[in-house]
């Protein structure tokens, strides 16, 4: 599953940011918008999946979308959810054809903060000082 979201991602950052980001192999703590939604895989798994970037990754979505050269904190979070849906949106897409196909919920923001959320997949991007992060962590089925 993080393969199709880390694809989507990496098609973001290129088709619609103009941006090439690369893997990093470890997250380097600064301060995040953290946003996430839930996931239901056909065979009934839960996952949650969290993006988290970093202001100058989310200012750049920001000033694509809404022309905007610097954002107030609540249109950064505002944008943080646009991108959570756009990428795992995609990702939904890409998983159609390759993988286990998932529904998706609804984005939630969670926090402006280094992330720091125990889950069981991350990947790392970047590109200079941008950053995104993706996260997946297992659900109980409860």
């Amino acid at each position: 599953m993080i393969n199709s979201i880390e694809l989507a991602a990496k098609n973001f950052c290129t088709h619609q940011l103009g941006i090439k980001c690369k893997n990093r192999e470890k997250y380097n703590g600064m301060r995040t918008f953290i946003a996430y939604i839930d996931i239901v895989v056909k065979n009934k798994e839960k996952y949650r999946v969290f993006l988290a970037a970093n202001e100058e990754f989310i200012q750049s979505v920001a000033t694509l979308f809404l022309e905007e050269e610097k954002s107030d904190e609540e249109t950064l979070k505002d944008m943080t959810l646009e991108t959570a849906n756009l990428i795992i949106g995609s990702a939904k897409v890409l998983a159609q054809e390759s993988e286990s196909p998932y529904d998706i919920g609804t984005p939630y923001f969670q926090d402006v903060t280094a992330f720091s959320i125990a889950c069981d997949e991350i990947v790392t991007l970047s590109n200079g000082e941008s950053e995104l992060i993706i996260a997946i962590k297992e659900l109980d089925a409860s």
